[in-house]
This record gives C-alpha cells, structure tokens and sequence, in this order.
C-alpha cells in the first residue's frame, strides 16, 4: 500500500495557500448536516483541501436516485448511512482526517455541535434542521455557508450579526419553537425560497416550470442535476476556506447565483426591481401551484 503523507497530497495546493494558512486548514473543523448533494460536493472539495477534522450528520442512507448526483453515492452505499459512508471514503482519501459522525438526531442531542467547529456547512433541506442549526449558530458566534433551492448554482455566507434566512425571506417559522414546525410550515418556507430565486435570478428560463410548480405544492420531491450540485458545494466549500483563513471578499448573507448556461453572476436585484418582481412572481407562483 502507497504510504500517505498530508504534505505531499496538499504540495499542489502551495500558490493557492502558503504554508502557514495550509496549516490552519489542517487544524480546523467543519461541520457537515447533511452529506447527500451539495454537502458532499462541499466535503470533497474541503477533504481534498486538507481541512484535518469534520463534524459530519445525516439522517438517512444513499438511495438509488441519489446515484446521479452525490458523490459518496455508488452501487456499493447505497443502503449506507450517508455520513459513515462519507467518513469510509474520507479514510481512503486522508487516513489522518478526524470524522466525527452523528446522527439525525443532532439536533436534539446535540444542539452546540455548531459551536464545536469552525464553520458550518448546511447541506440540509429540512427547514425544521435548518432554522435550528442558524438560531444555535447564531447563539455560538459561528457562520453558516449555505445555498438556495435553485436550479442554479448558489452560494450564502451567514454570519453571527447576519439576518437567519427565516428573518430574511419571512419564513412562518419565526418566533416558533423549530420542534413545532410542521409539514405546512416546511412546505411554506420552500415557497418563500422559490419566491427569492425566482425574484434574484433566472433560474425560471432553465428549469421544466410545471415540475417546479409540482415543486413548491409539495407533490414532488426536489429536482437535482449533478453539475449544478457539485458547483454549487464547490462553491460552499470555497466561502468555507475563506472564513477558515479569514481571507477578505466573499460573498454576504443574500449570496449570488451563478448561471452556467449564460456564464455570468447573478446578484440580488435592487429592492424596488424585487419588489414589482415579486409581486409578479407571487401571482405566477399561485397560478401554476393552483394548476399542479
């Protein structure tokens, strides 16, 4: 067996990073809620950086549909918690890496586990989890990389000081107990999300608009395509290293989309646009869900 050396996997990282902040990488911790899409896509590129230590989470095992997208998916995990099958390989890329695996029930159990790392990356689609995670982060003094549920690739940079998304966007959520947020009020917050893609982005001109109508009436699951999930944990995993080594730029709590299909950024729009936008939106939201 090939001996491992951590200097010699991170020596082509040197022009990106320098010694010192190589370092940093390999002392810091990332917690992971979620391991599946764009929290795995995040794991990798993280693993792969030389970050030395993750807090990895999940509640459910790789499925079949889950092969053509998540990258700790094969024939092989499937039926495998996703976290200790994500921990397996992590070993067989860096055998010194420190994973800690937990499951579904962190939240409960567990709630400071925000506090133990550095940065949080949410690759969660549970809202109840989600606003959770954000309000311990917060109580923490801890960040929170996340994205949008957007056929397009997105990041957001969630600081302590940071409006949480349920804040943000007007999730039912706020000012609720997260143990009392139910099926109606996850259906809700998904909505107000597709709203903010739809108003900051174009994302309705690449995406099937009657799938995504099924969408948001909660009649189908999420639609995913590994391209666009992998850029976007990508993504995720390159604001994480920012935070890490405390390196300026970046992006901020509103985030950025980017658009493959045209090569360009999409930035939130400036708030009289949003708001006859979204009044568009609104009205178009509520026609195509009333027809799904």
């Amino acid at each position: 067996m090939t001996e491992f050396s951590y200097a010699e996997m991170t020596t082509r990282n040197r022009g990106f990073v320098n010694d010192a902040e190589q370092a940093k990488l390999r002392e810091a911790t990332v917690f992971i809620p979620g391991t599946g899409g764009m929290g795995g896509a995040a794991l990798m590129a993280l693993l792969r950086a030389g970050v030395g230590s993750f807090i990895l989470a999940d509640l459910d095992g790789f499925e079949v549909s889950n092969l053509n997208r998540q990258l700790f998916c094969t024939l092989d995990t499937v039926g495998v918690h996703k976290a200790e099958a994500a921990r397996a390989t992590a070993l067989r890329i860096n055998p010194e890496v420190r994973v800690e695996v937990q499951d579904g029930a962190w939240p409960e159990q567990r709630g400071g586990t925000p506090g133990a790392a550095d940065v949080n990356v949410n690759g969660m689609d549970d809202a109840a989890a989600g606003v959770h995670l954000y309000r311990r982060a917060r109580a923490l003094g801890k960040t929170v990389i996340d994205a949008y549920a957007s056929p397009l690739p997105s990041v957001t940079v969630v600081r302590p000081g940071d409006p949480r998304p349920e804040e943000r966007l007007g999730y039912p959520t706020t000012g609720v107990p997260w143990t009392a947020v139910d099926a109606a009020m996850r259906n809700a917050c998904l909505v107000r999300e597709i709203e903010y893609v739809l108003v900051h982005s174009s994302s309705h001109a690449h995406v099937d608009l009657e799938i995504a109508a099924e969408v948001a009436a909660g009649k189908r699951s999420r639609f995913s395509f590994s391209t666009m999930v992998t850029m976007a944990g990508t993504m995720m995993a390159e604001e994480a290293i920012r935070v890490l080594l405390d390196r300026p730029g970046g992006t901020d709590c509103r985030g950025y989309f980017f658009n493959p299909h045209r090569v360009r950024v999409e930035r939130p729009r400036s708030a009289p646009v949003a708001a006859l936008r979204r009044l568009v939106v609104r009205r178009f939201l509520a026609r195509m869900m009333a027809a799904a």
